[in-house]
């Protein structure tokens, strides 16, 4: 869209939930507007009024581009978050930008050779932080960043507009807890209001958790029940299985309820072409069944409300749990009974169940291998660094691996919750979650917006003491007080379950993927090593999930990028 004058152009993805506020600003200012409701119209006024200020003015998720012709610039923004994805790319000859990482590959200045350093983070971390890209020449935007080209000296500059930082209220105590409860409702319910607005039909994806249940609750408190429609998919295995009480809640709240029940042995035939469809690999599992739920709901909506930043924003993983044990654990046991108990972690029977309790114990062992700084990344890593020492020739150091992580760990003293806190929203939220969310509802056609990631309700969040949603055991402790009344308790006490598929139990099953010619050359990844890994997780002598599903993923990426090379 262009404005009336043919200076500044845009090109945009995304939806700015606040669009209307900033029109009437823009409005009373003297800009005449050309369409009745354009969110995008607002981009190309905004930028005229507020230039380079314009992302932190916007309440949204979005990647866009404007070129101006005046100054004979180009500026590209992306949302707080990165729910939307973007590229660049410069060479000699061009600069170039895309929502895709292979729509800027087909550019011929731009080269296909992957990035070592990239490949080796991507089996560190099960994604990439950006702004770290699989191929050399790419960068992603990071989150909450503009980028500013300019035409005639073809140079580029980025920089933060805006991240997230945790800034607790000390002052805030027991006292405040039912104000702040109250407060929390009313920007949850705003949250979903902003949300609402489409000229598409819209859902609420519906599980078993209490994130996704406070999204729909929230609904109900502005609208009748009864029109809104909820998406739940079940799966017949029942340890992967919240459909049923999905189907409870919404008969409780009396939302229009949609469920379709999946074999997972059948439906697990669909992840090799999911995986060569991702522009980048992802070694996140929950993108079959995050895809699957897309492909149910685009039936019947064409927009859907998710619960996604509920864990990062109120400390709902087990890790969570998990720290103030290892704390104690790192502090009392030397390094050498460390290492005979990860032996004796080895003897415990191998259970393919989600999330089992052999599983956990040996990676809180691998995670506790290390200095605390390196126990998020690594709690989460398919290959800690002695790992990736043996599947790479040219291994990075452990430093080299987590950088981003060490430098967000530096930045902050002391709280190991509010670091963890801090870890989770800026690289496992926003590199992982949302690309996923974003990849596999794009990819049925379906938009999905984060109801949790709104400013305002973030903007609390982050003001908030960790006691308020992290004490004595209970996460989420103010989100749970705050939707008391609102929802049954049996929800508000459930243990969180996760989305995920039996990938152990598969792997057993899988081929591994077929030799690379020249991958090794590229990147030194020895393919060799992890044949041997995949065939002694096929005999049930070690449990490598995650290695061997981020190998899974980035295969076909080291395919096309050997053979394209």
């Amino acid at each position: 869209m262009w404005d009336a004058r043919g200076e500044i152009g845009v090109i945009f993805n995304g939806e700015i939930y606040n669009h209307l506020e900033l029109r009437r600003e823009l409005e009373a200012a003297g800009h005449v507007f050309r369409s009745s409701h354009s969110d995008t119209e607002v981009l190309v006024h905004g930028y005229r009024q507020w230039a380079d200020g314009l992302p932190l003015r916007l309440n949204g998720m979005f990647a866009f581009a404007i070129v101006d012709l005046r100054a004979k610039r180009i500026f590209l923004a992306r949302d707080r978050f990165g729910e939307k994805p973007l590229y660049y790319a410069q060479s000699q000859e061009a600069f170039v930008f895309g929502s895709e990482a292979t729509a800027l590959l087909v550019h011929p200045s731009i080269s296909r050779e992957l990035s070592p350093k990239a490949v080796q983070k991507y089996f560190a971390w099960g994604f990439l932080p950006a702004p770290n890209a699989f191929y050399r020449d790419l960068r992603k935007l990071p989150a909450g960043a503009s980028l500013t080209y300019d035409i005639d000296k073809r140079s580029l500059g980025v920089k933060t507009y805006w991240r997230f930082r945790l800034d607790p209220d000390d002052r805030l105590g027991a006292g405040d807890e039912e104000r702040l409860a109250e407060e929390l409702r009313e920007r949850l319910t705003a949250a979903v209001q902003r949300r609402f607005m489409s000229d598409a039909p819209l859902g609420i994806f519906l599980s078993g958790g209490i994130d996704s249940a406070a999204v729909l609750a929230a609904a109900t408190r502005t609208q009748p029940s009864s029109s809104i429609s909820t998406f739940t998919i079940g799966f017949t295995e029942a340890s992967y299985d919240e459909s049923t009480h999905a189907r409870e809640l919404a008969k409780a709240l009396g939302s229009r309820h949609h469920e379709e029940i999946l074999n997972l042995e059948k439906a697990r035939d669909l992840l090799p072409s999911l995986l060569r469809q991702l522009d980048e690999p992802l070694g996140d599992p929950s993108i079959l069944p995050t895809h699957l739920l897309s492909a149910f709901s685009v039936r019947h909506v064409k927009v859907a409300l998710s619960g996604d930043g509920g864990d990062e924003l109120f400390a709902g993983y087990d890790p969570f749990k998990a720290l103030a044990p290892a704390r104690l654990y790192s502090a009392l046991v030397s390094r050498g009974v460390h290492r005979g108990v990860r032996k004796l972690a080895e003897l415990l029977p191998r259970s393919t169940r989600n999330m089992s309790f052999d599983f956990k114990v040996r990676r809180t062992l691998l995670g506790l291998s290390w200095p605390a700084a390196l126990w998020n990344p690594i709690w989460l890593s398919p290959a800690d660094p002695d790992l990736i020492a043996e599947i790479f020739d040219a291994p990075l150091s452990a430093e080299e691996l987590y950088e981003e992580a060490l430098a967000l760990w530096s930045t902050r003293t002391g709280d190991l919750i509010d670091r963890t806190l801090e870890f989770y929203t800026t690289f496992y939220l926003q590199d992982d979650i949302l690309m996923k969310v974003d990849r596999a509802s794009m990819l049925a056609s379906l938009e999905a917006r984060a109801v949790f990631l709104d400013n305002d309700l973030v903007d609390m969040c982050r003001r908030l003491p960790n006691r308020f949603k992290f004490r004595g055991g209970e996460r989420k402790r103010l989100l749970r007080r705050a939707l008391a009344g609102w929802l049954p308790d049996e929800v508000l006490q459930r243990r969180k379950k996760g989305f995920g598929i039996p990938l152990s139990r598969w792997l057993r099953d899988w081929p591994p993927p077929e030799p690379v010619d020249g991958t090794s050359s590229q990147v030194g990844l020895r393919e060799h090593v992890l044949r041997e890994r995949w065939n002694r997780h096929a005999l049930g002598q070690i449990d490598e999930r995650l290695l061997l599903f981020a190998w899974a993923s980035a295969s076909p990426h080291l395919a096309a990028a050997t053979a394209l090379h």
